[in-house]
């Protein structure tokens, strides 16, 4: 492979102490969940690899993205009338009957929960499943398909390896698409992180300068969903779950034929599917 990776793949130099850097470190690295002395020691490894220091600066601003789509949800005080503690104190004002203070503070529970909560749910976008998957490919896209260096890490020429590679991580084969009957050749793709695990994030180019993206990660929930559009941020896509697997195919919102791309590649990947020896 064009990287030299290993089973570690990162090798035996990753600190004094002669262990060495995992995939899953860089990640607790992003996270800030090392201690500082193995943290120090990663931020020397990364100062001589410069490869694998882009690569983990890609994982910080796609974790600053997510962050920053729910800041505003997690600056949100809790709503007055869902303070326990108010509502059992004007209750007791009121009555000294237990009976009558709990069934009052279970009606007002349950009436503002529905009202509050249930009307947010209709105005954010929903924490997991297919839309989950939309919002980490947009992310990913966003930051990766802009790099006019470096888009991707392990070139098309590589491809096998690449998918051996995904493969392992998912733990589940995984299927690329060839889409040149539809103008777009692969370049490449990349291993990525997203909010339920790693991924693999697949970038197509036309040759003018418009790529498309297909990311593929494993689907605790919603294992068979049909395709869903969404657009956010300047990013465009479809999305969909078959088999345990969640597709998600995204591009610049202002690029054209989209959705009977997305329709080619689902095609595709079932077919894969179907041809694939039982596990």
């Amino acid at each position: 492979m064009s990287d030299n990776r290993n089973d570690g793949w990162h090798g035996n130099d990753g600190g004094n102490d002669g262990r060495p850097v995992q995939e899953e470190e860089l990640l607790a690295y992003v996270d800030g969940a090392l201690d500082a002395a193995r943290r120090h020691q990663i931020d020397a490894y990364l100062r001589h690899h410069p490869d694998v220091a882009r690569r983990v600066e890609g994982y910080v601003a796609q974790r600053a993205q997510l962050r920053a789509a729910f800041a505003p949800i997690a600056r949100e005080p809790v709503p007055p009338e869902l303070n326990l503690s108010r509502m059992l104190e004007a209750r007791r004002a009121r009555t000294g009957a237990p009976w009558r203070l709990a069934a009052s503070v279970f009606v007002a529970l349950c009436l503002g929960g529905m009202g509050g909560w249930i009307g947010r749910a209709a105005t954010e976008p929903a924490a997991g499943g297919i839309a989950a998957l939309a919002r980490e490919a947009t992310a990913s896209y966003q930051v990766f398909a802009s790099d006019p260096v470096r888009p991707v890490e392990i070139s098309a020429s590589d491809s096998a390896d690449l998918l051996k590679w995904v493969s392992t991580r998912l733990r589940r084969p995984i299927a690329l698409p060839d889409l040149a009957q539809s103008g777009y050749r692969y370049i490449g793709g990349r291993l990525v992180a997203t909010e339920h695990g790693p991924a693999g994030l697949f970038m197509y180019d036309d040759g003018h300068g418009t790529r498309v993206a297909m990311l593929v990660r494993p689907m605790a929930t919603e294992q068979n969903m049909p395709m869903k559009a969404h657009a956010q941020a300047g990013v465009a896509g479809y999305s969909w779950a078959a088999q345990g697997l969640g597709y998600s195919l995204v591009a610049a919102d202002s690029t054209r034929g989209l959705h009977p791309l997305a329709d080619e590649m689902r095609r595709q990947l079932g077919e894969q599917a179907r041809k694939a020896p039982p596990a």
